[in-house]
């Protein structure tokens, strides 16, 4: 095993708790009014089952509809990589359980997108690859067994970046952003940043290993949650680096995150490392959610580039800076106490030596996930290198991965980076007594998308200039994105709030009341309601 942890494994269960919770979820949506699908929450769809207005049928079909219109037609988004076949049948069921007892539990009838990292026992499991064309796992990850439990209903999966990198891979293409068809989504879970943002589903399930929630929420001006590390299970979810791994809600509202997360987070014996979340946990994420949660908050704000290759003096840059300044007023506005700015002494560099150094967990890893599968169609990394399908710029990544392992000197140099930074982090956060940091989560716009992204290995566009996401992984820190706002040219900005371990409380409490407070959230205007659409 990659990690030989002594530890005290015992099982608690968040589903009682989050069931508990679903009558009042349901009596916090909008009262009265009719239905209306695009940017429809939980609370707005379970509203809608109880007035009678809808189906858990017609509701599913209305989300197939805007799929139908949007992904392979229309923006061409390419966000769904696979549509879940028996979705109507499901849907028949979860009403028919509804007319006999109510709801199953607080995702009732709730449809979700997977993204393709994530193992589906009834549906093909990609990770954006053509080499596993059809290949379907035997068994269900936990963060689906989870969500199927709270009564979630899995519409389809999400195109993803290749492995788990960027936004493009050879299962399917290019991901588009759907604010600009034309520009960066933002990877690597960028189908499913695409599709919440386009209304295709009411919540995504995404992948974080270096920036994957946060950067498909930030430039999809959607709320994204990087969790602590061990708080959800990544059991069946094909590694990238473990040390980093973690999987997270992309949603439309912060509610709807904290909802997701009291079904998703909790211990499973099947990752040993989620043991850590005994005694971390609330009894709800949503008795944190208050309108005046900023108020006395004291929140740092990092202003210093993180990524080497921002430009300060571009006209890129400084429209962000002027959305992200803009936010900052809107913070000390709505109650905050602003420190500003605060400074991590050579951040750039010390996370280069964390993140851009690590190339001794991927192989072993993912090859040892392999292995658990018999009926993979390959079973190593050097394999799925020699059928020669990986799109270039994975395939040079890959190979930089190669005869590379955790017992090389090189790995106990990026440990002890990352615990010096993590010491750093906490000192300073200590020393000004601080609540969060926030930071833009892209210091630039999204990039066009080159016309080359599927065959040069080092594509104009496919990365974005100026990426803050790094630190958060580099630490194993929790981070919330949520809409900043937009560019003179409509293109959503992203602000990133940092916390301590197992603070996503705090993190959701200061999101929620500057989420109330800005109102930034707005549905692309390349996916609008369908002639018809309630």
């Amino acid at each position: 095993m990659l990690h030989k942890l002594i530890i005290i494994m015992f099982a608690v269960s968040l589903l009682a708790g989050a069931h508990q919770a679903t009558a009042q979820n349901m009596r916090n949506s909008n009262n009265g009014g009719a239905f209306h699908l695009l940017e429809a929450t939980i609370a707005d769809v379970h509203r809608a089952f109880e007035s009678g207005q809808l189906t858990c049928r017609k509701l599913v079909e209305l989300y197939l509809d805007r799929i139908e219109a949007y992904d392979r037609k229309g923006p061409n988004l390419t966000a769904v990589q696979t549509l879940n076949p028996d979705v109507i049948e499901i849907a028949e069921q979860m009403d028919e359980a509804y007319r006999s007892s109510g709801p199953i539990g607080p995702l009732h009838c709730i449809p979700t997108l997977v993204k393709d990292q994530v193992e589906t026992s009834d549906m093909p499991t990609t990770y954006g690859s053509a080499v596993f064309e059809g290949f379907v796992p035997e068994r269900d990850a936990t963060i689906v067994t989870r969500l199927k439990e709270a009564g979630a209903i899995i519409i389809g999966k999400t195109t993803m970046g290749e492995f788990a990198t960027s936004f493009m891979g050879s299962a399917f293409g290019v991901v588009r952003n759907p604010y600009d068809p034309t520009r960066n989504p933002s990877g690597s879970s960028a189908g499913t940043g695409a599709g919440i943002a386009a209304n295709f589903a009411v919540l995504g399930v995404a992948e974080d290993t270096g920036g994957s929630v946060r950067g498909p929420a930030a430039v999809g001006n959607l709320v994204g949650l990087r969790p602590t590390l061990p708080l959800v299970s990544r059991f069946g979810m094909m590694p990238a680096r473990p040390t980093t791994d973690t999987l997270g809600p992309i949603t439309r509202t912060v509610r709807d995150t904290a909802i997701m997360l009291d079904v998703i987070a909790g211990y499973d014996p099947n990752d040993p490392i989620t043991a850590y979340t005994v005694g971390n946990l609330p009894a709800s994420y949503t008795t944190f959610l208050r309108e005046n949660g900023l108020i006395g908050a004291r929140i740092g704000v990092i202003r210093e580039p993180m990524d080497r290759n921002a430009q300060p003096d571009s006209d890129d840059y400084k429209k962000v800076r002027t959305v992200i300044d803009e936010a900052i007023v809107a913070l000390e506005e709505l109650g905050a106490e602003v420190v500003d700015p605060v400074s991590i002494p050579d951040v750039q560099a010390r996370i280069g030596k964390i993140h851009g150094a690590n190339v001794y967990e991927s192989e072993q890893a993912m090859d040892e996930y392999l292995e658990a599968h018999p009926n993979a169609p390959v079973k190593s990394v050097q394999e799925i290198l020699l059928t020669g399908k990986v799109v270039p710029r994975r395939a040079v990544r890959l190979m930089a991965n190669v005869g590379k392992t955790m017992d090389d000197p090189g790995y106990l140099s990026v440990l002890r980076n990352k615990e010096e930074l993590r010491q750093l982090v906490l000192k300073i956060m200590a020393d000004h007594d601080l609540d969060a940091l926030v930071y833009a989560t892209f210091d630039h716009p999204p990039a066009v998308i080159a016309d080359d992204v599927m065959t040069n290995p080092e594509p104009e566009g496919a990365t974005a200039l100026g990426n803050n996401r790094r630190l958060s992984p580099a630490l194993g820190f929790p981070a919330l994105v949520l809409p900043a706002g937009f560019t003179p040219e409509g293109l959503p900005v992203g602000l990133e709030f940092l916390g301590r371990p197992f603070a996503e409380g705090t993190l959701l409490r200061l999101g929620y009341a500057y989420e109330q407070g800005t109102k930034h959230r707005k549905p692309p205007h390349t996916t609008p309601a369908l002639q018809g659409e309630p």
